[in-house]
């Protein structure tokens, strides 16, 4: 099996060739945010799946933001779209956690990781996010951390 990106550019020529419209342009915005995210460093470089995967989740957070910015001026269509583009784009992201699933994990890392207190809130958010692994968005990890650390 390919890439996350190869996968992304297949699925692009067959919802061209599908006259697909929205899908098309979403998953032209999207492989353009991963090749900006490709250039972004001192050198070029190809990303593994797991940043692509960080570029995908940072663009459906955008789409998601969005909506609910036009859904609130009252733009339905507007917001609809983001909406679809949205979810677009989480049928590339591993599944979310539920926020028991979370605070599962949390609490696992933190226990592994002797993470207590205020003070620890940084390395603990460190331990939390890798054992999430893109599988939830960093600010209800973080909600969580602070929750459990009692912060």
């Amino acid at each position: 099996m390919g890439t996350l990106k190869d996968r992304l550019n297949d699925d692009l020529h067959t919802a061209m060739k599908a006259r697909d419209e929205l899908t098309t342009a979403t998953l032209r915005m999207a492989l353009a945010a991963v090749r900006t995210a490709e250039v972004a460093g001192s050198a070029a470089r190809d990303l593994s799946d797991d940043e692509v995967s960080a570029v995908l989740t940072k663009e459906s957070k955008k789409r998601r933001e969005a909506a609910t910015a036009f859904a609130d001026a009252g733009r339905a269509e507007q917001a609809a779209k983001e909406r679809s583009e949205g979810e677009i784009l989480e049928r590339y992201l591993p599944q979310q956690l539920s926020d028991d699933e979370i605070a599962d994990v949390v609490r696992q890392a933190l226990a592994a990781g002797g993470f207590s207190g205020r003070g620890q809130m940084g390395p603990a958010m460190k331990a939390a996010q890798a054992a999430v692994a893109g599988r939830a968005e960093g600010g209800r990890v973080a909600a969580e951390v602070r929750r459990q650390l009692g912060v």
